[in-house]
């Protein structure tokens, strides 16, 4: 088996752990108040949901930096960036790598929205995003979508990275208008 082979089943592997994961896991439902966090970003400083109190959040989770769905699903947001802030609405994405990670991760790929350090994943498992990978903890691959009031207003699980962005951007219209 090639090199291209075998990163393809390893990413389909993790694709479907993320589903099974996502599928066995309890999310915060929709209409109930969004469990606050504190995380620490790739620049070193602390960042808490309710900082965000007055804007839409999507917060996303996913499984790891460097790897390819997760770097298109970075990429994706990164390149509507100026739609989501348009909407009033931050990005903030949450795996279980460390904040250098996280900056060296930003700093080649080009991204300018935070990402957040869940080394012990108890923020991915509060938001039932959490799958065991080979004996680690891995965050699965789930978006919320949370009101400018601190509640989950959409929830999306087992996302698919290629045209994940673009949904999130439709609903998120939709959200405001109602």
């Amino acid at each position: 088996m090639n090199m291209k082979n075998i990163v393809l089943s390893a990413f389909l592997a993790l694709g479907t752990l993320s589903l099974m994961a996502a599928e066995s896991q309890q999310q915060p439902e929709v209409g109930k108040a969004a469990p606050d966090f504190s995380l620490t970003t790739g620049d070193g400083s602390q960042v808490s949901l309710k900082d965000y109190r007055g804007k839409w959040v999507v917060l996303y989770f996913y499984p790891k930096d460097f790897t390819s769905g997760c770097t298109m699903e970075a990429h994706n947001f990164q390149r509507d960036l100026a739609k989501y802030e348009s909407a009033d609405a931050v990005i903030l994405g949450v795996s279980v790598d460390t904040a250098q990670s996280h900056k060296d991760f930003c700093a080649k790929e080009g991204l300018n929205f935070k990402l957040l350090a869940d080394p012990d994943a108890k923020v991915s498992t509060e938001y039932g995003s959490v799958m065991d990978y080979k004996g680690s903890k891995l965050a699965a691959r789930n978006t919320f979508i949370i009101n400018p009031k601190g509640e989950v207003a959409k929830v999306y699980t087992g996302v698919k990275p290629a045209e994940h962005s673009e949904q999130v951007l439709k609903d998120l219209d939709e959200l405001k208008k109602s």
